[in-house]
């Protein structure tokens, strides 16, 4: 499998020169026009010189520039990160009388989790889910945006586990909930434009403490990666003014799924007695 541009980039961007990182960002801001346009013609609109773009694909690992440009042929389409600016082109191709905003949408979204499925190390995901198995306790982190997707990836986790929790929930001190992780522990972070300070300092200090950091994002530039173990790079494109989560609910199911079948007899009799439980609290009924 050919590693995505995007998820060369990450593990190489903190290293980069300030020069390297402009054509970096040029080049994930601009996939098409970096993949379909001449060198000549991709320096001339970013403003540096061809050789920097050259320069930039040795230093994340190609051997040339026309390698890199291969690679991104298949990435990502350019990105709008401005919620505004999102919100603008939304009421403008999907207003009343425009194209149905139901099929942008849904079609944006299956392509997402298709990119997302295509491009992810299987792997580096096995690793993932071994190293969180194994861990002594999961700590979660998701702010802004990214608060609720982390409640329910604890949500599910809680199933079968009692290690998992969330970090800093509802007035509780982020701190606190940190305290004390170390090489046996882990700690997720979701964290997605624009990006929670808390969950940059989160896993900044997990990893400074020795804890497995893993961090899911959709772009290189996230602060939080330099401080990662692994990383997932999530497609998160769509015609709302509002990043998708749609692709990083389908990688929070598949990781808890494949963690649910390492639990073994253990973690099916606890999923049993939490359904029990349930029961007797009247929080859920049957039929």
């Amino acid at each position: 499998m050919v590693e995505s541009f995007d998820k060369r980039l990450a593990a190489n961007y903190g290293s980069l020169s300030t020069k390297l990182r402009q054509a970096a960002d040029y080049v994930a801001a601009n996939p098409v026009d970096t993949a379909t346009r001449s060198l000549r013609s991709v320096a001339r609109d970013s403003g540096l010189a061809p050789a920097t773009f050259s320069r930039l694909a040795r230093a994340i690992g190609y051997e040339s520039f026309e390698e890199l440009r291969e690679v991104v042929r298949v990435s990502i389409g350019r990105r709008v990160n401005s919620f505004s600016e999102r919100a603008e082109r939304l009421q403008a191709e999907h207003g009343p009388g425009a194209a149905g905003f139901l099929g942008a949408h849904m079609t944006a979204c299956l392509e997402n989790v298709r990119t997302l499925g295509l491009s992810i190390d299987p792997q580096q995901l096995e690793d993932v889910v071994e190293r969180l198995h194994r861990a002594r306790q999961v700590r979660l982190v998701g702010a802004l945006g990214s608060t609720g997707i982390v409640e329910y990836l604890s949500y599910m986790a809680n199933f079968f586990t009692d290690d998992w929790s969330m970090a800093g929930r509802t007035g509780a001190s982020l701190g606190g909930s940190l305290a004390g992780l170390d090489e046996r522990d882990a700690l997720i972070v979701v964290t997605k434009p624009p990006f929670a300070s808390r969950a940059i300092r989160a896993a900044e200090l997990a990893r400074r403490q020795g804890a497995y950091v893993v961090v899911i994002t959709d772009t290189h530039a996230c602060p939080a990666l330099r401080h990662a173990s692994s990383a997932f790079l999530v497609p998160t494109e769509s015609p709302h003014f509002y990043s998708s989560y749609v692709a990083t609910l389908f990688l929070m199911e598949t990781i808890v799924g494949m963690l649910a079948s390492r639990a073994g007899h253990a973690g099916k009799q606890r999923i049993a007695d939490v359904e029990e439980i349930n029961r007797r609290l009247e929080e859920v009924r049957d039929g």
